[in-house]
């Protein structure tokens, strides 16, 4: 039950930041179930105890799902690959590294901030290796 609240509200986090960043509406229900897909599968992935590996394999789904829609409807991949990353993105891993900055516990900090930094570079490398498949693997999401 939890899950199914967490990947509705990545559902909804991921439209809003479509939105914010003018993407077209009749692509809100691909940025949307994107986003859903990749929070899923990180949470699923947390369960191994390696947060980098959920990261990566989250960030992978949601570069092959944003290249097989960007195919389908004719259109950038950017529209879908941003929009469906906000969920991952660690941006409350960075808050509290400087939370943890200014009340001065730098142990807290540098544990925060290395979790956080794990992640940004498990995001980086799972958009990394995407990108490096052919064009061609992604054709047969065309429209006909």
């Amino acid at each position: 039950m939890v899950l199914l609240k967490e990947c509705t509200m990545a559902f909804a986090g991921t439209i809003a930041f479509a939105l914010l960043f003018s993407v077209p509406k009749r692509y809100y229900p691909w940025c949307g179930a994107i986003g859903a897909a990749g929070w899923l599968v990180y949470r699923l992935a947390l369960q191994t105890g390696n947060r980098m590996l959920a990261a990566f394999l989250a960030t992978v789904l949601v570069i092959i799902l944003s290249r097989l829609c960007a195919v389908r409807e004719r259109c950038p991949v950017t529209i879908f690959m941003v929009s469906g990353l906000f969920p991952l993105v660690p941006g409350v891993g960075i808050y509290w590294t400087i939370y943890e900055l200014v009340m001065e516990n730098m142990e807290g900090a540098i544990s925060r901030g290395t979790a956080a930094l794990q992640d940004a570079i498990a995001i980086v490398i799972g958009i990394i290796v995407v990108f490096e498949l052919p064009q061609k693997l992604f054709s047969v999401a065309r429209r006909k």
